[in-house]
């Protein structure tokens, strides 16, 4: 009697289907054109993943999978569903623990109340998806979104309609992923996906508009609120920028000039450079002991670093505390 024929399908990684071909070259769980819609296998997908079934590539669009329990405890790494087919499939209650889906398809999957605990997700087109309720903690996107990449690609290529889209579409899964994330009480991530969210915004405003300006102000002061840290590298840079200023220009102590001076020795130098980096200190956060004073133009640098510390300082308080009341 011939042997059956074997599933053509051979993932991206190089792994083949052990399954009986279903006459269209591939087998009932990789043959993309066997329409699953509706259909419930939900046990029948666990009885397959048991049996050691290869899980990558599965084409799995519309189907009812509510309920699915696929998850591994005898292996560390889950089960590995990359380059799978989820798209509009149900997958409400699903429990995906630890299991990788790299390089796959969710797009507008049903995967409310599911669990995605410690799932790897990089690289897989989440558009649209439903996370209510969902478990989404410790789960894995990488750096970035598979429509970033392709958004940051097309950018590259000058395909700016396209980039545009793709910019769009990744700003609408950081805002799904964001609420998600509110809902689930994991505030760290609703930070993470803010940011994410505001720069996918601020990827899509024309190069050199107001908009774009602005945006790129307030990333680069704050992180759109996100970042304390940003305001305390501005700051710094904002101190250490006046004194050299100072330097070069100019400050007075006990009615002398102290500035960069050719003529003089390089530890009077050094002193004019140092007491102008106390002077910006001093200046920035608007503390005025008095003991040095602008001149000519310093005083222009001096009135500008006390608004700016003023500003950055009360702005330092407000995001730290936003991040700590979280």
């Amino acid at each position: 009697m011939a042997d059956k024929p074997i599933c053509q399908y051979v993932s991206p990684e190089g792994k083949k289907c052990s399954e009986i071909d279903m006459g269209s070259g591939y087998c009932f769980w990789h043959d993309n054109k066997f329409d699953k819609g509706g259909l419930e296998l939900s046990q029948k997908l666990e009885r397959y993943a048991k049996r050691g079934g290869l899980l990558q590539g599965l084409e799995l669009k519309r189907a009812n999978l509510e309920g699915l329990n696929l998850v591994n405890f005898e292996n560390h790494h889950g089960y590995d569903l990359s380059y799978s087919n989820f798209y509009r499939a149900n997958l409400k209650g699903a429990h995906l623990f630890n299991n990788t889906i790299k390089h796959a398809s969710l797009m507008k999957a049903d995967l409310r109340e599911a669990s995605l605990h410690c799932c790897n997700l990089e690289s897989t087109n989440l558009l649209g998806i439903k996370l209510e309720n969902t478990r989404i903690d410790n789960m894995e996107l990488g750096e970035q979104l598979l429509q970033e990449q392709q958004a940051f690609e097309a950018r590259r290529n000058r395909a700016k309609e396209d980039a545009e889209d793709l910019f769009l579409q990744s700003e609408e899964i950081y805002r799904l992923l964001r609420k998600g994330a509110e809902n689930q009480g994991l505030f760290e991530m609703v930070g993470r996906f803010t940011y994410k969210e505001l720069r996918m915004r601020h990827a899509q405003y024309p190069r050199f508009s107001k908009r774009h300006l602005i945006s790129s102000f307030v990333d680069l002061l704050c992180g759109y609120g996100e970042k304390p840290e940003n305001v305390i590298r501005f700051s710094l840079g904002m101190i250490i920028t006046c004194a050299f200023c100072y330097f070069l220009f100019g400050v007075s102590f006990q009615d002398q000039i102290m500035q960069l001076d050719l003529d003089s020795s390089v530890s009077e130098n050094v002193m004019a450079l140092l007491n102008s980096f106390y002077f910006s200190v001093v200046t920035f956060t608007t503390l005025g002991y008095g003991d040095i004073t602008p001149v000519g133009i310093s005083r222009l640098i001096a009135a500008v670093e006390a608004f700016t510390g003023s500003f950055s300082l009360a702005l330092f308080v407000v995001v730290f505390v936003k991040q700590m009341t979280r």
